[in-house]
């Protein structure tokens, strides 16, 4: 249990992904209205290398990768698909020349090189991502909403963990999972100027709610638990983020997720 917590609290993926998931969640990405984006497949391990470090940005993703999907939703709302290529990778058949070329010694996703170097942890990227790129910035200017910002980003891994702790080890929702869950729901409410943490969409609703859809499909399937029954703020902000066409291109089917769950994180 604790190897598997390292995993999903790491802000990076190295979880085996079945092949097949790789193509299904690339077959199953929602269209968008603005731009129609087609997902390339997924690299393994007798794939040939893109030509790095030539000058193209790329960012390295697992589709199912929650973590992952945060960089790329931040690309997404920075409107960075033609500045910003994808690359997918297969964790289960991952390609040699991804850690030994790319992102070493890690060999995690995601990363993203740039400027002839690369850079990974996700919660650092989607940072980078704003600071380093044109686009609509995702931290405001206003001191008290910045600092809030920072305050949720840095929770966020102690976050999942006690998410993923009660599931992982097989027993019912624990107190410290309860506590995460109703922390953010007063979080949600602390600015009244909209359904995000910091009224509009920020870096901070995009350090969430990767974790969170998955978590709403876990608990509800397995634990027979809903996690926005009772906290509405939380149930407007899901449901608010999935009206978002530059995260609604990055989700996977329910039944994807779950299935990879219990076969790789022995949920069940």
């Amino acid at each position: 249990m604790l190897r598997s917590l390292r995993v999903i609290t790491s802000a990076s993926c190295h979880i085996p992904v079945l092949a097949n998931y790789a193509a299904m969640a690339a077959a199953a990405a929602p269209s968008r209205s603005f731009t129609k984006e087609v997902l390339p497949p997924a690299l393994g391990a007798v794939s040939e290398p893109p030509p790095l470090f030539d000058g193209t940005t790329r960012l390295y993703v697992c589709y199912i990768c929650p973590f992952a999907q945060r960089a790329w939703v931040t690309r997404n709302c920075k409107g960075l698909q033609d500045e910003i290529k994808l690359v997918a990778i297969n964790l289960e058949d991952k390609p040699a020349w991804y850690k030994d070329k790319v992102y070493h010694p890690q060999g995690t996703v995601p990363s993203l090189e740039h400027n002839g170097k690369v850079t990974g942890e996700s919660l650092d990227l989607i940072r980078y991502i704003d600071s380093n790129f044109q686009g609509p910035a995702l931290l405001p200017q206003d001191p008290a909403k910045r600092e809030f910002a920072d305050e949720l980003i840095a929770y966020a891994d102690a976050f999942t963990k006690a998410l993923y702790a009660p599931l992982i080890s097989r027993v019912d929702m624990s107190d410290e999972a309860v506590a995460a869950l109703d922390k953010i729901e007063a979080a949600l409410s602390k600015f009244s100027d909209g359904p995000f943490f910091l009224g509009q969409l920020s870096l901070a609703d995009i350090a969430y709610v990767t974790v969170l859809e998955r978590l709403q499909i876990y608990y509800s399937h397995v634990r027979n638990y809903e996690i926005a029954k009772g906290r509405p703020n939380l149930d407007k902000f899901i449901e608010e983020m999935n009206k978002i066409e530059a995260y609604k291109q990055t989700k996977n089917q329910p039944l994807i997720l779950l299935d990879c769950a219990k076969r790789h994180l022995k949920i069940a």
